[in-house]
């Protein structure tokens, strides 16, 4: 994810589009995304009160100033930290929440600039705007916090900043948890917390505003609960969301299979399937999905003789067709 100020970066090594000299070096990746036919996107987000983490990379600790962290100055709703393992956090006054609805518009711009076509808004996995959606991390007694209206009163601004300087005719997407996992159970009603009835309201207002696309995900945001990790488990939120806030979804989590995952959409239980480990344990999974589900897509040229079939059929072609050389192209024979 891209943060939109220094201090809403998970990591040191984050990348940011919180200033004008961020647009070139993205623009450059969005150029060569675009070159290769497929659609440059971009996730934007701040990570709350689990920002001054390590890097994947990077054993993952409360990074001090001293290593280039801002463990003394992350923020969130309250001042309670994920876990003893987390900084604890600055609650976030009026005046910056303001100021962070505009970062995150100023950063949409900038992401049009570069060449973006798709933006994300990052609202799940315990970051600051899941943090503010949750009773279990959001305990303001203001406007901002206390009942379902006043939790989503700041991640609706967002969007709606978000949806104004963002491009009426390139697609808005949201990602959000469906629900804190209070238990081990999808459907689990949590309304001190985070559920996916909630979720499902909060849909509803993000589709009011302009998002097209709800990209349902979960957990995240409370330390040391247990998950139903299973093939599919979140499924059933792109389900939900769909049919109850009549808006397009996309499907996570644990979808491996090409066969499995058209299936989910031919059940029309979500618009969209989104790979993430999977794609880092296997980058050719299109390609995968393309010959298990009988279609025909373009391989990357230096992949080409890879594609069994289309390189048998070239060269069967090359055979066939009578081909006349002129004299200066024909190969020469050199005698050692």
């Amino acid at each position: 994810m891209t943060a939109v100020e220094p201090q809403g970066r998970i990591s040191p090594h984050d990348s940011g589009l919180w200033e004008d000299g961020q647009i070139a070096p993205l623009k450059r990746v969005a150029d060569m995304i675009r070159a290769q036919g497929s659609v440059p996107g971009l996730q934007i987000a701040h990570a709350g009160r689990k920002a001054s983490m390590g890097s994947p990379f990077d054993a993952y600790r409360v990074v001090p100033e001293e290593e280039g962290g801002w463990s003394k100055d992350v923020r969130g709703p309250s001042e309670d930290s994920f876990n003893e393992g987390h900084c604890r956090p600055h609650a976030l006054t009026k005046e910056q929440i303001q100021d962070l609805v505009q970062k995150f518009a100023d950063a949409a711009v900038r992401a049009d600039k570069a060449g973006i076509d798709v933006i994300e808004i990052h609202s799940a996995h315990g970051y600051l705007l899941h943090n503010f959606l949750s009773g279990a991390s959001n305990k303001r007694t203001d406007e901002y916090g206390g009942s379902l209206e006043n939790r989503m009163r700041f991640p609706l601004e967002v969007a709606k900043a978000v949806r104004t300087a963002w491009p009426k005719h390139k697609p808005l997407w949201l990602r959000f948890s469906a629900t804190d996992f209070k238990e081990p159970n999808q459907m689990v009603h949590d309304p001190e917390g985070w559920d996916v009835y909630q979720a499902i309201e909060y849909a509803k207002k993000l589709k009011a505003v302009g998002v097209d696309v709800i990209d349902c995900s979960s957990g995240g945001n409370v330390s040391g609960v247990l998950y139903p990790i299973a093939p599919h488990y979140q499924v059933p939120f792109a389900e939900a969301v769909r049919r109850e806030a009549n808006i397009p979804t996309g499907a996570v989590g644990y979808i491996t299979d090409p066969v499995e995952a058209e299936q989910i959409l031919q059940e029309g239980k979500a618009d969209y399937i989104l790979l993430a480990r999977e794609l880092l344990r296997n980058s050719g999974w299109p390609l995968r999905a393309a010959k298990e589900l009988g279609l025909i897509v373009k391989w990357p040229n230096q992949y080409e003789r890879a594609d069994a079939e289309r390189w048998l059929s070239k060269r069967k072609e090359a055979l066939l067709i009578p081909q006349e050389m002129p004299i200066a192209d024909k190969p020469r024979i050199s005698k050692l």
